[in-house]
């Protein structure tokens, strides 16, 4: 069994491009399932064969403890480590080749709070690594480009999985897609974009910034996918391969 985390800022698009990942391997012959650990979701674009929900209630939770939503959601984040064994235990009878982890929406209950470090680490798996999803409509400008690239470098770090880095929702910034890409792999045209949108404290800060970033590569090797179509998949998967199979890829 070999596990992917979606990871990505609210919106972002993780349980759908979950879902179209899952459809692509399915059709490829790859036997996939799903874990969903967003105790707080109430609608999902596939069906998941493990639901963190089973095991934590957010209504009860409110309830028995007299939080609002914002503090019952960091409970039933925290009761994930709590639950582990259980879901390891219903993942380990499904036992596919590939596992889809879809993590909470809200970054910060999964990646900054012990749980989802805690989770990551001692859930037993063949091969295990991370997605991290640019929203496509957030990163059009170069400060949301370079703002989200040191979030998601934070993550990586946070998480400590190798990561591919996706960029959504391409069917919405079609005109925008060659840029974006270019600020990937030529750090000259991003900062001669910075340099163009801001100046003074904000320009400085924005470049030593993305100077430290670079020295990581940060987000060299964008992929483009959309969460509409599912184009792109061919790459994503290709990417995916490289770090759980060695480069063996799944025939289409």
């Amino acid at each position: 069994m070999k596990v992917i985390f979606v990871a990505g800022t609210a919106g972002a698009g993780k349980s759908l491009l979950t879902s179209k990942i899952q459809e692509y391997y399915t059709r490829n012959g790859a036997f996939t399932s799903v874990l969903n650990l967003d105790p707080g979701v109430i609608s999902l674009p596939y069906t998941p064969d493990i639901d963190i929900r089973d095991h934590v209630d957010i209504v009860s939770i409110m309830e028995q403890y007299d939080l609002g939503p914002n503090g019952a959601l960091m409970m039933a984040s925290d009761m994930i480590a709590a639950k582990i064994d259980d879901i390891q235990q219903e993942a380990d009878r499904v036992n596919p080749d590939y596992l889809l982890v879809d993590t909470p929406g809200q970054i910060e209950l999964f990646a900054y709070r012990a749980s989802g470090p805690y989770f990551i680490n001692n859930f037993a798996s063949e091969q295990k690594c991370g997605l991290f999803l640019y929203d496509g409509v957030l990163t059009t400008t170069p400060v949301n480009f370079v703002s989200i690239a040191l979030l998601a470098t934070s993550i990586k770090l946070r998480l400590g999985l190798p990561t591919v880095n996706v960029l959504t929702k391409t069917d919405l910034i079609a005109d925008k897609i060659s840029e974006i890409l270019r600020w990937t792999t030529n750090i000259k045209t991003l900062e001669d974009a910075i340099a163009a949108t801001t100046d003074g404290e904000t320009y400085v800060l924005l470049t030593n910034i993305l100077r430290s970033l670079n020295v990581g590569g940060f987000a060299q090797g964008l992929i483009p996918i959309s969460n509409s179509t599912g184009e792109g998949m061919v790459n994503l998967e290709a990417a995916l391969s490289r770090i759980l199979n060695l480069g063996e890829e799944v025939e289409d």
